[in-house]
């Protein structure tokens, strides 16, 4: 029998070390990174498209927030009519649907406004329930000047209560967005706190908090931690005080601040990407922005 020599021995043992010391790539799957997209950002692409872009790109997860420029997701044909070949469709491709982007506004108070945004969300939640997604985005806008800002709160807390009870049969988490008017923590906080509720929680969107409030994001993750299921993860510059949208790390936004206190804090969802082509059509295309976006995280987590 063969004996290995020092020599081979020490040469085998220095490509090994070299081996176990040099940097391994990140695998987004493999890691559990896990990576979605807002179809916001393709408004005029094919489900068909949406999923094949998605696997080539390295995404697990897809946002709907319309298809095919209908917002109104039980008008889709894809989720409704031919909902069992989409979801044959997902299951093939490994991709799931991580969020229903809902057009329901609860700053409303009582009056035909908040019972057709209620009715809404009902509807979502139903939808959601029937795509396997485990999360539906409801959110305030702007809130009325002419009334009380605690009265205003109260509605959006009462409706989150209401949605909430109807979501438990399912599972379903009704989640409201940090949005609008509705971006400093402290508010944020006091809404959660009120609308205490196994299936209330918040998608954490720090762009849309930090160009208004500046509060720093690892600040607000520690007030909301808790009530985080869901995050849209977008960056801009500031012109003119408005935010002007950018590539990911190519804007003012501290955004990878927001990242690491997810990652560090054990955040478990989807970081998934908000590009707002259907409100902002001069934004960049989504061929490319949304082939940037895994290329940024990785390279971030590297």
């Amino acid at each position: 029998m063969r004996h290995t020599t020092r020599k081979e021995f020490l040469q085998t043992s220095g490509l090994l070390l070299g081996a176990a010391l040099a940097k391994i790539p990140f695998d987004l799957k493999k890691d559990k990174l896990h990576l979605a997209f807002s179809t916001l950002g393709c408004p005029d692409w094919s489900f068909q498209k949406i999923t094949d872009f998605a696997v080539q790109h390295g995404y697990t997860g897809i946002e709907v927030r319309g298809l095919m420029r209908q917002i109104d997701l039980t008008k889709c044909d894809e989720l409704t009519k031919d909902i069992e070949a989409t979801l044959q469709l997902m299951k093939n491709k490994k991709l799931r649907f991580v969020d229903l982007g809902s057009g329901c506004t609860l700053h409303f108070n009582e009056g035909a406004d908040r019972e057709k945004n209620i009715n809404e969300g009902k509807a979502y939640i139903d939808l959601a329930a029937q795509l396997n997604c485990p999360n539906v985005r409801v959110f305030p806008n702007l809130l009325p000047k002419d009334r009380d800002k605690d009265e205003t709160m109260d509605f959006i807390v009462k409706g989150l209560l209401e949605l909430g009870n109807y979501a438990k049969a399912s599972g379903v988490m009704v989640l409201m967005e940090t949005h609008g008017d509705l971006v400093w923590t402290h508010d944020i906080e006091k809404i959660m706190k009120n609308a205490s509720h196994s299936n209330v929680g918040l998608v954490w969107d720090p762009c849309n908090m930090w160009t208004i409030t500046k509060e720093p994001p690892l600040q607000m993750y520690k007030s909301l931690k808790k009530y985080i299921h869901h995050t849209h993860i977008k960056d801009a510059k500031l012109v003119d005080g408005k935010p002007q949208y950018t590539r990911l790390g190519q804007g003012e936004v501290p955004i990878f601040e927001a990242v690491d206190a997810l990652s560090k804090g054990g955040y478990k969802g989807y970081y998934s990407f908000e590009w707002e082509k259907l409100w902002h059509p001069e934004l960049e295309d989504p061929e490319t922005a949304l082939a940037d976006y895994p290329l940024v995280m990785k390279k971030h987590f590297n």
